[in-house]
């Protein structure tokens, strides 16, 4: 379970953005010595695309797409952001978040291994 996960259904464009409106202003910010609005969270915005079309025969026939936005908290090195207390454990815990999805994707990405056949 993911703290503050929604899942909202929409039918254009316009709700759309409204939906990625209203999640970027849920993101946790704050200063730091880099950026005034540092980004201090991690967001995905998944849009899943479902089209039902009608062939010459009478045949329905649906198409589904999905498509994963991803933005991830920057990377922190302590004495260019100046962070200190809260700021310096966000900064670790994001830093250290992103080491982990980095070793999952070069994981993924190692032909040796996927060669072997291990998962």
């Amino acid at each position: 379970v993911v703290k503050g996960l929604r899942n909202k259904f929409i039918s254009n464009a316009a709700e759309a953005m409204d939906v990625l409106s209203t999640g970027t202003m849920n993101r946790t910010t704050a200063s730091t010595l880099m950026n005034r609005t540092s980004s201090r969270s991690h967001a995905v915005f998944m849009v899943n695309l479902r089209q039902t079309t009608r062939s010459a025969e009478g045949v329905d026939v649906t198409s589904t797409s999905r498509f994963t936005f991803v933005d991830l908290a920057g990377s922190e090195r302590m004495k260019k952001t100046g962070a200190e207390g809260e700021r310096a454990r966000e900064g670790i815990k994001i830093n250290e978040g992103l080491l982990a999805l980095g070793n999952v994707i070069n994981a993924l990405a190692d032909d040796d291994r996927i060669a072997r056949g291990e998962k």
